[in-house]
């Protein structure tokens, strides 16, 4: 099993959201986040005064899915949620020794899939 864990800008949430549908993911964990990448945050001009915003929003996408699905899974969001500038996001893939389905006990790639 893969998680994939992408940040993503709020607003292409719901562009990768139906990309990923279309994919057919099984399953996904949404969190609202804050944070920053390289740039430290954005800079603002606001009558005339400079400001910062170092955290900026994102959203954190989480699915578990079969090996087989993950390299879709990522073309989805890359393609989707890609505008080609800094602030896109990231996508972090990592492999999952096991699952469990809490409410029956089953385990293994049948839990996500």
């Amino acid at each position: 099993m893969t998680k994939i864990e992408a940040i993503i800008q709020p607003g292409k949430f719901e562009e990768v959201r139906a990309a990923l549908a279309e994919a057919g993911y099984p399953g996904i964990t949404i969190t609202e986040v804050k944070g920053h990448g390289k740039q430290k945050g954005i800079e603002h001009n606001w009558f005339g005064k400079k400001f910062k915003t170092e955290l900026i929003d994102k959203i954190k996408l989480e699915i578990v899915v079969v090996d087989d699905l993950a390299e879709k899974m990522v073309k989805a969001i890359l393609e989707s949620a890609r505008t080609g500038k800094t602030g896109d996001g990231k996508i972090f893939v990592h492999r999952i020794e096991q699952a469990y389905k809490i409410s029956s006990g089953e385990e293994g790639d049948t839990v996500v899939a």
